[in-house]
Order: structure tokens, then sequence, then C-alpha cells
């Protein structure tokens, strides 16, 4: 595709029309309630929570894009100045409310834009998501995929967001006298939240703008503003820090739960050499095989499952697993699935960065747009075990991803300012052009 056509979450000027994936602050730089240079293509979830992103922005901009139909998109080729057609699918990315991947079918070709994305497997949307990719391309290659490379990397291996959740409600069970602390976005793991409410029958607090996300979103019942209400609180995880959870202590017994497959990094406590995310999934329960007590750190039955995932650096803090992203083996599944000619991390400038090529560039190039474009009707049965085979990472455990852009930001649990850091990672966006 000629430079100049579309963008993908990249908000610079000279495009003729912009697609939006989600609204995470890293997809949405550059992007202002001023913002006004074309047709700015979304869900039908992002453009309903749009005007709390971004108040006062022209709302005649926006044009849904439907999942699993073709829209048809007349541009002009910068080149030659001719009218040219670009047809644009969206499928679920299954990351947060309203996230989606585009596909992309024009002249040049196929291609397809992840955003952020979760593929896993025992999910309905990635069904669905599975049903319409495959009926999308049909025998047409796929010349070029962006691809969420996240977790590009087979240290990282985590359970789907059912187990983990699992792992969390055995977590808060077993402090029943203590307040719960659980770190999360403005956007993104509503059904965590949900499914904690609902297995423990508890409102959940959540801050007045977050409230509004919540009543945005249909849920009206569930989350309250009153800290009398519930002893669970979701609060923004820019403010998740052991100085915070050690002051909240000293007042009532707190523990804190961190539900991310990002390595965190937050200040070790006093005697301790652990940075909070030196290790993702590595402790001691892969090497005993055995389980651990949430209270008091000794052996004791399996509550739900596999807890290779759940990790307590300190005293208050437990890390879970629990990723909107997908995990290594689902990466490696969803390429095996597309066998596209070329592909591209659209996670750039990170000094963790991999390539995609690196692990799965035998998944790729002509050869595979060969097989997919000539295979027969008795080769149908190979696609379907591609669909369901069960990818195992070759290592186990993840590791701290060290060197990545840090910003600060300045929030304590109740929306008051306390200095804490995050990882961000920058770097989406792309304006589509020839590879």
């Amino acid at each position: 595709m000629e430079s100049g056509m579309i963008s993908v979450d990249k908000w610079s000027s000279g495009s003729q029309v912009y697609f939006l994936t989600h609204l995470h602050a890293d997809h949405t730089v550059g992007l202002s309630s001023k913002w006004s240079r074309a047709p700015l293509f979304c869900s039908r979830v992002t453009a309903k929570l749009f005007p709390s992103k971004f108040p006062g922005f022209d709302l005649s901009l926006l044009r849904v894009v439907e999942i699993g139909r073709w829209h048809s998109l007349p541009l002009v080729s910068p080149t030659s100045g001719s009218a040219t057609t670009v047809s644009v699918m969206a499928i679920d990315a299954n990351h947060c409310p309203g996230s989606l991947m585009y596909l992309f079918r024009g002249e040049f070709g196929c291609m397809l834009y992840t955003g952020d994305f979760r593929w896993e497997k025992s999910s309905n949307t990635v069904e669905v998501g599975r049903t319409i990719l495959l009926d999308a391309l049909k025998n047409e290659k796929l010349d070029i995929l962006y691809l969420d490379n996240t977790y590009c990397n087979p240290r990282y291996s985590f359970p789907s967001r059912e187990v983990a959740a699992k792992q969390i409600v055995d977590i808060i069970t077993a402090h029943p006298k203590h307040d719960i602390i659980i770190g999360i976005d403005s956007l993104g793991k509503e059904d965590l939240l949900l499914y904690i409410s609902r297995t423990l029958n508890i409102k959940i607090w959540v801050w007045p703008e977050r409230l509004q996300i919540m009543h945005l979103l249909g849920f009206h019942d569930i989350f309250t503003t009153k800290t009398s209400l519930t002893r669970v609180r979701a609060v923004p995880r820019y403010s998740f820090s052991i100085e915070t959870l050690e002051g909240l202590n000293t007042l009532c017994p707190t523990i804190g739960i961190m539900p991310s497959g990002l390595p965190w990094a937050v200040k070790a406590v006093k005697g301790n050499g652990n940075v909070f995310g030196s290790s993702c999934s590595t402790s001691g329960l892969n090497k005993s095989n055995g389980n651990m007590d949430f209270a008091n750190g000794s052996k004791t039955h399996e509550p739900n499952g596999d807890l290779r995932s759940v990790e307590r650096y300190c005293e208050y803090i437990y890390t879970i697993a629990y990723s909107d992203h997908s995990c290594f083996a689902e990466i490696h599944e969803f390429i095996e699935l597309l066998r596209p000619i070329s592909m591209k991390g659209i996670v750039s400038s990170s000094p963790s960065y991999i390539d995609p090529h690196y692990f799965f560039g035998h998944l790729c190039g002509t050869k595979q747009a060969f097989w997919r474009l000539h295979q027969k009707l008795d080769n149908e049965e190979r696609l379907e075990k591609v669909d369901t085979i069960e990818i195992k990472s070759t290592i186990g455990g993840t590791s701290s991803v060290a060197g990545r852009k840090r910003k600060r930001d300045q929030y304590d649990f109740l929306g008051r300012v306390s200095r804490v850091s995050l990882l961000r990672r920058l770097g989406h966006g792309v304006r589509i052009a020839d590879i």
C-alpha cells in the first residue's frame, strides 16, 4: 500500500483515513480533542467511550466499523492521482472493550494489523475471529502481518485469563480480613472484576472516572465509589507501589494484587533484593511441584489449578499473570494459522524488542503463500489441525525486561497524588505503506 493512504494508531498528518484499534493511551499518542485531520474508523464500543476520553472531540469524524463485514474505502493514489478502493474488515482483538484487528485488501494485496490482541484457545471470541479470518482470506495469501509482539519470546508462558481469574479469587478468599487492592488500567480487566464480583457476591470500588467507563459499558450495579460498601478496590495501576501498601497496612491489613503479564518494577522492600517484576512466573512453585498457601507461604491443597503464574514478591503484594496480550504459544498458533509472506512487530521502541521473524520466520515466505493459494479440498483437514494444535513453549518461566522506557505519573488509591513508575510500551502505530 502506498504511503499517504491509511494510518493505524498513528496520528500524524499525511493519510486520507485513520484507524484506531482501541483506546489505551499508548495507541492514542498524538490524538486529542482538537484532532480534525480526516475520518477516524473504530469499533462501536470505542465510539461510545470516545467522549469520555476526548471531551469536545468532533464526533462527526468517527466512522464505526462492524466486525466481520467488508467496508469499502474510496481513496486516491498519492502517486498516480487515480481513484482506488481499499476494503477493510474488523475482527475482535480480544484485548479490551472495543479493541479490533483490521484486515485490509486492495491492489497491494492483503495486510492484517492486530493491534494489541489475546489469542486464547479457550475463548469463544477467538473462535469466532478465527472463522472470520479464514473465511475472509479463503485461498488468498496474507502479504504482511503487523503483529502484537509484546511477548514474542518462549520465556513468556502464562495461563488463560479464566485460570488467572480463579487464582485471584483464591487469594482474596484466603485473606477474609484484609482489604484488597487490585491494580488496573482506565480500560480493560472488566471481565476479571465482574468474575470477582459475581463469584464472591460483592461490589468493587473504582475511582470516579473508572465508574463512568463502567456505566458506559453497561455495568451499573456492581461498581461503587463508596469505600464503606466493599473491601475490594480496583485502583489505577500507576498508583500501585509497595510504599503505598505499607502505609495502608498501618491502618488496616491490606494486600495488593497486580494482574498483568508485564514485568513490573517497583522499589524492593528492605532486605529484599528482588525487584518487583524480576520473574513473572518462575517461583518456588515451579521447582517444588507444590502449591503455596496464600496466607502464610506454606504448602497446601491446590485451590484452582496450576499456580505457577502466582508470585508473592513481598509481604503485601501478589502478581498474577492475567494478561490481555498473547503469550508466546498463542502468537505461534496465530502465525501458523495465517502463514503470512512477511510480518513486522508493532512494539519496536523497547530494547527488549524481538523481531517476530527470529522465532517464526520459518512460518513465513513465498512457500507458505503458495501453500495457501494451492491447497485443495482434501487438505482442509490439515487446516483444521492448525486450528486445534496445542503449542507448548520450549522454555519455561519468564524474566524481567530491563531498560524499558518508564513514565512518571502521580496518583494514590483514592485519586490523590503519589509518585510511582510504570512500564510503558511505545512505538505503536504505523502509516501503512509498501514493505
